[in-house]
């Protein structure tokens, strides 16, 4: 019996920026300030799964006053 393996889903830096509502420059900034999701890099290209995105976003979420 041959088991499949579903691939993981990976968000190139546009997609990650639009999944978010923001622009690439800023993801980029808050990556290397290390604010953002954690990256994934293949080579010189960094990708983000879209479960960590909505982490990072619940993360950023505002306590009600």
């Amino acid at each position: 019996m041959s088991q499949t393996v579903s691939p993981i889903e990976l968000l190139t830096v546009e997609e990650a920026a639009r999944w978010c509502h923001i622009s690439p420059n800023t993801l980029n900034y808050l990556r290397v300030q290390r604010r953002f999701a954690p990256a994934i890099r293949i080579g010189r290209r960094v990708f983000f799964t879209p479960s960590d995105l909505n982490e990072w976003l619940e993360a950023q979420r505002e306590e009600p006053e």
